[in-house]
């Protein structure tokens, strides 16, 4: 079970976004180019707080962000 605060995944995310000088937005427009799936805010959201986990998705938003795949994503 998850402790308080954001999972892994979502941190890593936000960081990278901050770190790139993107928007969440930018991220959803391009995992949605990239994999032809839909995807908005609400599935973003759910990614990150862990209660979806298409590994295609998770996937793209790895490499458009250019972050090392890991394990604990899966959980």
């Amino acid at each position: 079970m998850q402790t308080a605060g954001l999972p892994l995944l979502a941190k890593q995310i936000k960081k990278r976004l901050v770190d790139m000088e993107r928007t969440q937005a930018w991220l959803i427009e391009q995992v949605a180019n990239r994999t032809n799936l839909y995807f908005d805010r609400s599935y973003m959201h759910k990614v990150q707080t862990g209660q979806l986990a298409s590994p295609k998705i998770v996937q793209a938003i790895r490499e458009i962000l250019e972050m090392p795949e890991q394990e604990q994503d899966a959980s």
